[in-house]
């Protein structure tokens, strides 16, 4: 049965869920790259400091079901007969019938409004511009005809521990060290307070540290920071025992689990309406805390910094604004899929609904993908991003798995157990992309440190980057899998071919000599020509099974991905790769291509491979541990989807390009939400294949690549919108039945308004009424703002 929770409310960049009882909870965050928070539709979820694996502030059940979730409560009881509810429709979770909801979630606030008893509640969730607090906005307004009395409880469940391991599993220590003191304004939340501070290492889980929750524009009459006496010793957040009594007993902790829940009186006439505002955030309550307070003292103060962070985010979004025939595709790439890139930009893997605080820090190979989605958003940005990356490869060529900002001394860095095949050859993406988006192609030439010793030009880094693989080849010539190669399931031995990996390196020999001719580096072109040679060769002797392109050789020659296998006889990665790379004549185009089509394609994306591992070995392929059809055991991975939709657009297949990316598109799925189950505004890491009975199911939201790749396949392949070196191309490859797409590009300072007329019978490019010779716009005949028509 076809069902929708909410819709796009498009001219204030919102999603509005208007049904609570999602399939599953549908998240936002709020935040900036240094504190940050995850809060869904029913204000579960939590916050953190710079890292959700060292700076977890709150807690998160990760494993619990929706209506046991922690959160940031609000709930309201009515005074005259002791009725309580929640704003959020969880974690009470009044009947439906009697109780009304709707969640606005916004590019970096959150919005729950509910209607029960004639009591209407009101909490908008941010974080203000660069703070290291969050605000709860909250308004209740009497809609009844007689005055009403009432008690609000807001309410949050504090760690006693930043570090989410050690909170979570090491109760011997953790329920020892917490110390908690407040008053009816400012809650202190203490942790290990008999030790020194010390700020310079993050890492030190053991140091003292506190975070504050506090009210402006009201007085509490009491207030809870004990969680055993706000909840109860056998209460829950369904029935918090303060809640269902009427009154907190101004409870500390010494000790145990702390808690940080006010109580406050309401006098409400007919019609009339209370706004005030709580405030969780770092530091002590007497000290950021009341600056906090004061920062927020009033409801034009908060008013204006939530103003200012949508104003900030919405900024960004005018760098690429798209006019299309398809309604979903608006919504999607004018806000929510350069939102979605921006978040995962911002913290990598490290916190969702799902990231539960296990990962720590920047994974290598992630974050040089995630840099392709937020360039034209956060170029000043990216461009930190990127040097302190090129300063996690070591001098070797390979790179450490994980950067951490709080914790990185290039120079310094001790080797890694293990390297992984692909993680350096991202740099061919990334770098790149922001010289052409910046325009600084003298970046090429700046000197940065290795991890562990030496320096290099970033040049020097990119070249390092090939020789570690060239230095690591298999039998025939081809790139080890190592211990990893992207497919981390993969069993391949340390001498182990990868031709996904082959193809990237393909790739970053093309953009090598690219770079090289550019800069006058005459010796490095011809390096680089003859070893593109010579690789090509065994490139087309040795990757080619006939009708489509091998995956890989096993260190033993065990070929994966071919038609010899009974399972896993083709995979996605090499079919598109071939293309992307620029390997693959016309005629194997074609081939693999249709292969993949017609072998991998469902309606709800393309699978990884196929058939689904059931027989084999996992010492071979490890992914046989996931049920058929999930995740590397042929599911669908929506991070290579832009990969295909990249691949057909590179042939000029615009339909095929389309039909790839509307099935993967999240906001497809708005009317189908009961089958795709998670959210239908961001992109899922994973859906359900046809192995799988819950076939076009989707997994694992926000924070993934599909999201970066998605993005960048729909702005620089569909629509055909790419950056250069010298100026800005304009080649798109739109499906047939759009007849005119506009669209607006801010690059490197000018503006550039494109109208594309589809199935012109005259192509061509006019830049201010004037044709152009090719498909790339000169950036030194572009003026401050341009008006350029493209007959397609």
């Amino acid at each position: 049965m076809n069902q929708s929770y909410g819709h796009f409310d498009d001219a204030r960049r919102e999603y509005v869920i208007t049904k609570p009882n999602t399939p599953r909870p549908w998240s936002n965050y709020i935040g900036n790259a240094n504190f940050g928070g995850v809060i869904t539709n029913n204000a579960g979820g939590y916050t953190f400091y710079r890292s959700a694996a060292q700076g977890k502030l709150t807690r998160y059940k990760f494993n619990a079901m929706p209506g046991e979730l922690n959160g940031r409560y609000l709930y309201l009881r009515n005074q005259a007969n002791g009725d309580f509810w929640s704003n959020s429709w969880v974690p009470v979770g009044k009947p439906l019938d009697q109780f009304k909801s709707t969640c606005r979630h916004g590019t970096g606030y959150t919005t729950i409004e509910s209607t029960y008893d004639s009591i209407s509640s009101e909490v908008t969730y941010f974080t203000p511009s660069g703070a290291l607090y969050e605000v709860w906005k909250v308004s209740v307004t009497n809609h009844s005809s007689e005055p009403r009395t009432l008690k609000l409880f807001p309410c949050l469940e504090p760690q006693c521990n930043w570090s989410a391991e050690d909170d979570n599993k090491n109760l011997q220590y953790n329920q020892y060290i917490c110390a908690t003191s407040g008053n009816t304004q400012l809650i202190d939340i203490g942790s290990n307070i008999n030790m020194p501070e010390d700020p310079e290492h993050f890492e030190n889980k053991d140091q003292a540290r506190h975070t504050f929750f506090g009210l402006t524009g009201i007085k509490a009459n009491a207030f809870d920071s004990d969680l055993t006496s706000f909840l109860g010793t056998y209460g829950s957040y369904s029935a918090p025992e303060a809640v269902v009594k009427g009154r907190c007993s101004n409870s500390t902790a010494i000790g145990d689990m702390p808690a940080a829940a006010f109580e406050i009186e309401l006098q409400l006439a007919p019609g009339e309406s209370k706004t005030f505002a709580c405030i969780f955030g770092v530091g002590k309550a007497d000290i950021e805390g009341l600056a906090a307070c004061d920062a927020m003292a009033t409801t034009e103060s908060i008013d204006a910094a939530l103003h200012a962070i949508t104003t900030e985010t919405h900024r960004k979004f005018e760098s690429f604004s798209v006019e299309t025939p398809d309604d979903a595709f608006n919504s999607m790439l004018n806000t929510w899929a350069p939102y979605n890139c921006l978040m995962t930009f911002y913290w990598s893997r490290t916190a969702s609904l799902v990231y539960a605080g296990e990962r720590d820090g920047l994974g290598f190979r992630d974050t040089m993908q995630d840099m392709l989605g937020a360039m034209g958003m956060e170029l000043n940005e990216a461009h930190r991003r990127i040097e302190l990356l090129l300063t996690g490869q070591l001098s070797n060529g390979g790179a450490l798995p994980v950067v951490k900002p709080f914790a990185h001394t290039p120079g310094a860095m001790k080797e890694p157990e293990h390297y992984r095949a692909d993680d350096c050859l991202w740099f061919f993406n990334a770098v790149p992309e922001y010289v052409k988006e910046s325009g600084a192609i003298e970046f090429y030439k700046k000197v940065l440190p290795y991890a562990d010793k030496g320096e290099a030009t970033v040049l020097g880094h990119m070249r390092r980057a090939m020789e570690f693989n060239f230095d690591r080849c298999g039998a025939h010539g081809l790139p080890c899998g190592l211990h990893a190669d992207w497919n981390d399931c993969l069993r391949l031995g340390e001498a182990g071919e990868s031709i996904f990996v082959a193809f990237q390196l393909r790739l970053a020999l093309r953009e090598y000599i690219d770079i090289c001719q550019r800069l006058g580096e005459e010796s490095e072109v011809e390096w680089a020509t003859a070893k593109l040679t010579t690789y090509d060769a065994a490139l087309a002797e040795h990757a080619w099974d006939g009708e489509w392109y091998l995956r890989a050789y096993r260190y033993d020659g065990l070929k994966f991905g071919s038609k010899e296998n009974e399972e896993g006889s083709i995979f996605m990665n090499p079919q598109a790769w071939s293309v992307i790379s620029g390997h693959a004549d016309s005629s194997r185009a074609e081939r693999t291509m249709k292969a993949l089509k017609e072998q991998l394609s469902t309606e709800f994306g393309v699978m990884l491979c196929a058939p689904a591992y059931v027989k084999t070995d996992p010492s071979v392929m490890l992914g046989v541990l996931f049920n058929p059809g999930m995740k590397e055991n042929a599911g669908i991975f929506n991070h290579t989807q832009g990969w295909a939709v990249m691949a057909e657009a590179m042939l000029g297949n615009g339909d095929q390009a389309w039909q790839y990316f509307k099935a993967s598109m999240p906001a497809t799925y708005n009317d189908r939400a009961d089958l795709r189950e998670v959210e239908p505004y961001v992109v899922c890491q994973s859906t359900h294949s046809k192995f799988s009975p819950r076939f076009g199911t989707g997994r694992v939201s926000w924070l993934s690549g599909s999201a970066t790749w998605n993005y960048h396949a729909a702005t620089q392949y569909i629509l055909g919108i790419r950056p250069e070196y010298d100026g800005l191309r304009i080649a798109p490859c739109l499906p047939s039945h759009w007849p005119e797409v506009k669209i607006k590009r801010t690059f490197r300072g000018k503006r550039f308004e494109i109208t594309i007329q589809n199935g012109s019978e005259t192509p061509g490019i006019y830049l201010n009424g004037q044709k152009l010779e090719t498909d790339l716009i000169p950036f030194e005949r572009a003026e401050a703002t341009n008006q350029v028509l493209v007959q397609a």
